[in-house]
């Protein structure tokens, strides 16, 4: 049994961390550079953030390798360093949570290639698996105990990531990412990806939503979950910190920590047992969400109304609208 399992079995709900790409900016980096590298660049910073989260109460850690799979890092020149990239910040996240002093999963973050599949883009299934298989194997050399599939919008790109991530026996871990027509960018409802991850060959420890257009909109979504989730299915909610704005030529999130308090007890009853923060959330609206979550006895699986009463109107677009569903 993997710790993550383990840790499943033993709670109702628990911590993932927040953000890392919007935090890291906080702390200095640079704009356009990609976060990944600070894993060698600046180790000491990376290891500063999984300890911030980690000092609120996260149960889960995300390495910092959203953006590492050689696809990605060929925009910065460096695809010829994703397995080292890899390995230095599973090793990071792996210390960070040794030093906790308590039972932290360490998870390895894999966000998707970027390129287009078929007969969108270029990109082949074979293709895909390859990238992601090269980033999973090299998470796992450095130490994660479950690989994290993250923001992934087409079904055929998920599906090539968790099989190659499965290839090193390691649990996954998977969430997709959906707009403000509570589809993904496919076209994809949280019912319909329900449906198709439970039927991957390979199970998926849990399942999810992150990121996507702030937390009533995830809220939504997770409530899709809700109504087509199987008896023992694991949900996840990591939705961003309200919506961003830009303010004195900064990028500022409008969600509070009283906001992020009460999606974290809106997404406990619509059944997330896995709830953290995406863009913008940082260490203190993680431990306003741990705070909110402690001892909370989750009540009945929230409608829109209130959703909308607790964190804002959802701005669907409106019927009738020019944007329209994309078909597979």
């Amino acid at each position: 049994m993997s710790l993550l399992h383990q840790l499943l079995a033993e709670r109702d709900v628990l911590l993932a961390d927040g953000a890392t790409g919007t935090n890291l900016m906080a702390m200095g980096l640079p704009a356009g550079q990609a976060p990944d590298l600070w894993n060698l660049e600046a180790p000491e910073k990376v290891t500063r953030l999984h300890e911030s989260f980690l000092e609120v109460g996260s149960d889960i850690i995300l390495t910092n390798t959203f953006g590492a799979n050689r696809c990605r890092l060929a925009l910065d020149h460096a695809s010829d360093r994703t397995v080292e990239i890899n390995e230095a910040a599973a090793r990071l996240a792996r210390a960070a949570a040794e030093r906790a002093g308590r039972p932290v999963v360490v998870a390895g973050s894999m966000g998707p290639t970027g390129v287009l599949m078929k007969p969108y883009g270029d990109q082949t299934p074979e293709d895909a698996r390859a990238v992601f298989s090269e980033q999973a194997r090299a998470l796992a050399a450095g130490g994660v105990d479950v690989l994290w599939i993250e923001t992934i919008f087409a079904f055929d790109e998920l599906a090539a990531a968790v099989e190659a991530a499965s290839e090193t026996g390691l649990p996954v871990a998977s969430t997709m990412t959906f707009d403000t027509a509570g589809r993904t960018m496919m076209g994809n409802t949280p019912e319909e990806a329900s449906a198709f991850v439970q039927a991957l060959p390979t199970p998926v420890v849990a399942y999810g939503a992150n990121c996507g257009a702030g937390p009533a909109m995830l809220l939504d979504t997770i409530c899709g979950f809700a109504r087509s989730k199987a008896p023992g299915d694991v949900i996840i909610a990591k939705g961003n910190c309200g919506v961003p704005k830009t303010v004195g030529g900064e990028v500022v999130y409008s969600g509070t920590e009283e906001i992020m308090g009460r999606y974290a007890r809106l997404a406990r009853d619509a059944g997330a047992r896995i709830i953290g923060g995406c863009c913008g959330t940082t260490p203190a609206h993680l431990g306003a969400i741990a705070r909110a979550l402690e001892d909370y006895q989750p009540g009945d699986v929230p409608d829109v109304s209130t959703i909308e009463a607790a964190l804002g109107p959802l701005d669907r677009p409106k019927a009738g609208g020019s944007r329209r569903r994309r078909t597979r």
